[in-house]
């Protein structure tokens, strides 16, 4: 029964969704005003990779630096 379930329900169900970001998700983002709130974006030491200012994940088009987005 779960076998069955699968392959009726489940695998068109991620079809349908990669469909739906595929059609959906070609437009551009604009990124947002660099706002230097006092609350965020808090540095008390510095990360152990790199320059020590960026996250490990750090994606410069969405991910601001203390002192803003790189350019």
């Amino acid at each position: 029964m779960w076998k069955t379930l699968t392959f009726v329900v489940a695998l068109p169900g991620v079809g349908v969704c990669m469909l739906n970001c595929y059609l959906k998700g070609h437009h551009g983002h604009d990124r947002p005003e660099f706002v230097p709130y006092t609350h965020l974006r808090i540095r008390t030491k510095r990360f152990p990779w790199g320059d020590g200012n960026k996250t490990l994940f750090h994606n410069p088009h969405t991910n601001p630096l203390p002192t803003g987005y790189e350019e």
